[in-house]
């Protein structure tokens, strides 16, 4: 099936309220621009280095979000391309993404990334200290906190997930002024749509399998 056809087939279970960010590591401008002609306006980039690469042809066609990990050393760079940072885990990183956006009169919109699954290995705040994250980012100037994300334990059954989504949601609900929900993907965005998400991240379904 073709891309536009995929995102056809997506869109199907996909409320309008939802936005779709197409997860785009390692896919091809010419991919991603066959997205955007099929109404895909946001994509995730998980690399500064890559998404700088292709914010060269595509900037002012699409958002550019920040779905990957981001290192101190890379927010310069980061602030200029991207329009939302998902992935914020630390008052540290915030710091510097508050102090590189304060450099070029940005503000950022940033959500907090929570270690749902509360996994040793893997990035995200834990969830008993999200509401002192968010209240510490708060009182920065040049990021402003939209709301949380998640990326739960990966399960075959994505109904496994379900858990670890309803914890996102209770913690989405528990604090006041928050807009944006992004959790699941390609295999888990029905489950996590019912339990509350307002935004999904989705690669594989939109642009098949990668080729690495």
């Amino acid at each position: 099936m073709s891309i536009a056809s995929n995102i056809s087939e997506i869109r199907k279970d996909v409320p309008e309220s939802v936005v779709i960010v197409a997860a785009s590591k390692t896919r091809t401008v010419e991919e991603i621009q066959e997205a955007i002609s099929a109404g895909i306006n946001v994509i995730g980039e998980n690399y500064v280095q890559e998404a700088e690469e292709k914010f060269k042809v595509l900037k002012g066609k699409v958002k550019f979000y920040c779905i990957g990990q981001l290192q101190t050393n890379k927010v310069k760079k980061a602030v200029k391309i991207f329009d939302m940072i998902q992935t914020v885990d630390s008052l540290k990183i915030a710091k510097e993404i508050d102090k590189r956006c304060k450099s070029i009169d940005k503000v950022m919109p940033i959500l907090i990334e929570i270690n749902s699954g509360e996994e040793e290995n893997k990035s995200g705040c834990m969830p008993e200290k999200v509401e002192e994250l968010v209240k510490e980012v708060s009182e920065l100037q040049n990021v402003k906190v939209k709301g949380l994300m998640t990326m739960a334990p990966f399960f075959d059954d994505a109904e496994k997930a379900r858990p670890y989504f309803k914890k996102t949601k209770g913690l989405f609900d528990r604090i006041k002024g928050l807009e944006i929900l992004s959790m699941g993907m390609s295999h888990s965005y029905k489950v996590a749509i019912s339990e509350g998400a307002n935004m999904v991240r989705i690669g594989t379904k939109i642009f098949g399998e990668r080729e690495y």
